[in-house]
């Protein structure tokens, strides 16, 4: 907390909060949160981004571009799809790249305005403060009827609740689980293993038990403690954040110190009635008077809650708000930093490359080689020939007969067992082809090659190679 007073410091003096974790009681046991509903400005803005979000993802997986889903990450064929561009192993320096840009945008994102990534945007939050808390609230009651329901002894009413509040997750994990798994096998597929008989998908029907059992297993049982203990992106933020970075934060100068509210009696008392409200309602169980924690996902409840208050003993809002401890203890407002700006540019330079690289990419690519272990093999008197494997990988929806003609060299291009290479629509196809040069064409002993792939006229790429060959003295010489 640099930046902060001596004088201002005897409000955090008790601050043992630092030494356990919110959801752990002292002897040791889980300690299960059951927040107050949250309502207000901020959680209808939540609220807006939750729909929005929630129509993102069961949306996308049935929209297709050209017979192409939008969006595909099919891992174990190693092809990924993002805004209709296909992506296979030979793009994954790309793929890479626009993985690496997203993480450090969420970096300088977090810099700049604390994890608000957490409570607003992460899908670990959103369904479970937006979708499986929701049923909470529906099925067993409110916060304090949850905590009495979860402490009294097994009977036939609480069987009912929890078996239909079980079963309701279920069906929410088993709808997540679908949907999830859209996204890497896709749509198409997924309703051939939900509409054939089980037997003839037994791989794909598993992969969706499982997905439901991780899904359910998370929102029924380890629920905030993927925020506080499991996510390593909650770690990052001791290094990420600094005191100028915007987070959801107390006024100790405004609120302390806390006494009891008493109606036209405020002198010499800070704003802060000590109503606990903020800690009621919080997801993940912290008490946010007590600073920054790598418990806060800036969802805001504890802002909607105080702002409630507020207004009911009628004292300004803000209390607890979005802001710097720059601006909290010094009156400084949030700057473009030094830190900002590199990230900034380096982010910059990511996107630069990714979009130089997208411009230039094939829609035919693949691998050249010369077969392994073999030499060059005499052809007749005057020419040599080496043995050649291609693998083409098709990125597009449209097939090509690929045509191999040289590009820097005199000789030909013999295919075996075929007479043409034609590739479908985001198809892999291998080859195997000889390169035939007259001997006195071998300039080297280990002569490159540019090899072109033509489909008709028209050239879709350049591939190389060496070719192996004797020398003759004369050459030599």
């Amino acid at each position: 907390m640099s930046g902060i007073n001596e004088p201002d410091l005897k409000w955090m003096e008790h601050d043992s909060f630092r030494d356990h974790l919110s959801t752990v009681a002292e002897d040791g046991k889980r300690k299960w949160i059951y927040p107050t509903k949250p309502k207000g400005k901020w959680f209808k803005k939540r609220t807006a981004v939750a729909l929005f979000f929630y129509a993102i993802f069961f949306i996308l997986p049935f929209i297709y571009i050209k017979g192409r889903p939008l969006f595909l990450f099919n891992i174990p064929e190693g092809k990924f799809i993002i805004f209709g561009f296909a992506f296979w192993p030979q793009d994954f320096f790309i793929f890479g790249l626009i993985m690496m840009a997203g993480i450090l945008f969420i970096a300088i994102f977090t810099n700049a305005f604390g994890r608000i990534f957490c409570g607003w945007i992460c899908p670990q939050t959103i369904f479970m403060e937006m979708l499986f808390r929701r049923v909470d609230y529906l099925v067993l009651g409110n916060a304090q009827q949850q905590r009495l329901l979860g402490k009294s002894k097994w009977t036939n009413e609480k069987i009912k609740k929890y078996t239909l509040r079980y079963a309701i997750y279920f069906i929410l994990s088993f709808i997540i689980a679908n949907t999830f798994l859209s996204y890497i096998i896709g749509v198409k597929e997924l309703g051939k293993i939900v509409t054939d008989p089980i037997s003839m998908h037994i791989g794909g029907f598993s992969a969706i038990i499982v997905f439901t059992l991780v899904f359910f297993s998370v929102y029924a049982f380890l629920r905030e403690q993927v925020c506080t203990n499991i996510c390593p992106y909650g770690r990052l933020q001791g290094v990420l954040l600094d005191k100028n970075s915007v987070v959801v934060a107390y006024d100790y100068k405004r609120g302390e110190p806390r006494t009891k509210y008493k109606k036209g009696d405020h002198e010499g008392s800070g704003d802060c009635i000590d109503c606990n409200q903020c800690v009621n309602v919080c997801p993940t169980g912290i008490d946010i008077r007590n600073g920054t924690q790598l418990e806060c996902i800036n969802c805001t409840a504890c802002i909607d809650a105080c702002n409630f208050i507020m207004e009911k003993i009628d004292r300004p809002k803000g209390l607890i708000r979005f802001d710097s401890e720059s601006n909290i203890a010094d009156g400084i407002r949030f700057k473009f930093t030094t830190k900002l700006k590199a990230y900034s540019a380096v982010l910059a330079l990511i996107l630069i490359a990714i979009t130089g690289l997208l411009i230039t990419r094939k829609n035919v690519d693949g691998t050249l080689m010369r077969t392994s272990g073999m030499l060059y093999q005499e052809r007749g008197a005057d020419s040599i020939s080496n043995l050649y494997n291609i693998k083409l990988t098709n990125k597009t929806m449209h097939s090509y007969i690929i045509d191999l003609k040289p590009e820097n060299f005199k000789g030909k291009i013999e295919l075996v067992g075929k007479n043409e290479i034609e590739i479908m629509p985001e198809q892999q196809i291998s080859a195997t082809f000889f390169i035939i040069m007259p001997k006195k064409a071998i300039k080297e002993r280990k002569q490159k090659l540019k090899i072109g792939l033509y489909d008709k006229a028209e050239k879709v790429n350049t591939m190389s190679s060496t070719f192996m060959g004797p020398v003759s003295r004369t050459d030599d010489e």
